[in-house]
């Protein structure tokens, strides 16, 4: 089996005012990956308010220090939001990669990180999963907290293949990527 770890997840928005943290919290307890440290409650994944981009960009070398100090036991989530400055995931990644090499982080190190990116706004997702069709170049409308944690749940069903569906969004399809790598990662390990 591959060696076990807990998930620290980095997200834009405020504590109490993103639904960021209720979405990844019960996507990933919902998915209960082998690899997922086995503790009770919702320890297994950790979210940190960030606050807006600039913030979350900044702090996300701290947090990848940290993580690597702890071992293999634990592991870097980054969740941003894509819109049109930069205008793609991968531009994204770019600034986040200035940072942490600006901070002396190697590029084995920063290529732990595991980086989940919503265009626009994680809502899309949520409008995509609800619905079969989103306009990422639009804001999704906003939802509740129960609404954002139902869809994780159908992001986790279709993620195990237990439910077909219209193609993904460019940026949930992106982002999927970067989980199957962990995945892949994982159970190399």
């Amino acid at each position: 089996m591959a060696k076990r770890t807990r998930i620290v997840c980095l997200h834009e928005g405020e504590k109490g005012r993103s639904i960021d943290p209720v979405f990844i919290t019960r996507l990933l307890n919902t998915l209960k990956p082998s690899w997922i440290r086995p503790w009770k409650g919702s320890n297994i994944v950790r979210t940190v308010d960030c606050g807006g981009r600039t913030s979350l960009i900044a702090r996300m070398p701290t947090e990848l220090k940290a993580v690597l100090a702890q071992g293999g036991d634990t592991t870097l989530m980054v969740w941003a939001d894509v819109d049109d400055d930069p205008p793609t995931p991968v531009a994204l990644r770019t600034l986040f990669h200035a940072q942490a090499k600006a901070e002396g982080m190697s590029e084995e190190q920063f290529d732990q990180v595991v980086f989940i990116f919503a265009r626009d706004r994680l809502e899309n997702w949520i409008e995509f999963l609800n619905t079969g069709v989103t306009d990422e170049d639009r804001e999704g409308p906003r939802v509740n907290n129960r609404e954002a944690a139902d869809a994780a749940k159908r992001l986790a069903a279709r993620c195990r293949q237990e439910q077909p569906g219209p193609p993904l969004p460019r940026s949930l399809q992106w982002s999927c990527l970067n989980w199957k790598a962990l995945a892949k990662r994982m159970s190399a390990e």
